[in-house]
């Protein structure tokens, strides 16, 4: 997983509606960049649902949100329709972003092992460094924790 101080990766995936979206269109901005498993699972929604709940006062700061899974563009736009989601989300099916930062990594569940995302929120700073790490966060505070950080 990348660490505080180094330069985040630049990548372009598509967003929910369809249209490229590159880090470096944010230069000269913050952006929260999270990862999560899956649209429309419980988790997941109540983390994306707690974003958007605050994003109001993201923007007040001056914040990009963008929140990036491997669903399909179509799944994003649903889940964002369907969630009121007012920020962007990205989709990553070949793993190349999720892979750069570190996030695809083995996971335990019912004393299973499989690869999958570790839920886990990155701050970018305006000149694109990695400001903040947050890895395995909880999904009914992660929107709160960053705000916290961001104030």
């Amino acid at each position: 997983m990348l660490t505080i101080g180094m330069k985040a990766p630049d990548f372009t995936l598509m967003n929910q509606d369809h249209e490229p979206i590159s880090l470096s269109n944010f230069q000269g901005k913050k952006v929260v960049l999270y990862f999560y498993a899956k649209d429309h699972t419980p988790g997941c929604t109540r983390q994306s649902a707690a974003f958007a709940k605050y994003y109001q006062k993201y923007q007040e700061l001056g914040v990009t949100i963008i929140g990036i899974s491997r669903d399909s563009v179509a799944s994003h736009r649903q889940f964002a329709d369907k969630n009121k989601l007012p920020f962007i989300l990205l989709s990553d099916p070949d793993r190349k972003v999720i892979e750069s930062y570190g996030v695809w990594q083995e996971k335990k569940m019912y004393g299973k092992t499989a690869m999958g995302i570790a839920r886990s929120t990155f701050i970018i700073d305006e000149n694109g460094w990695i400001e903040k790490v947050m890895p395995h966060v909880k999904p009914d505070t992660n929107a709160e924790d960053v705000l916290s950080f961001l104030e």
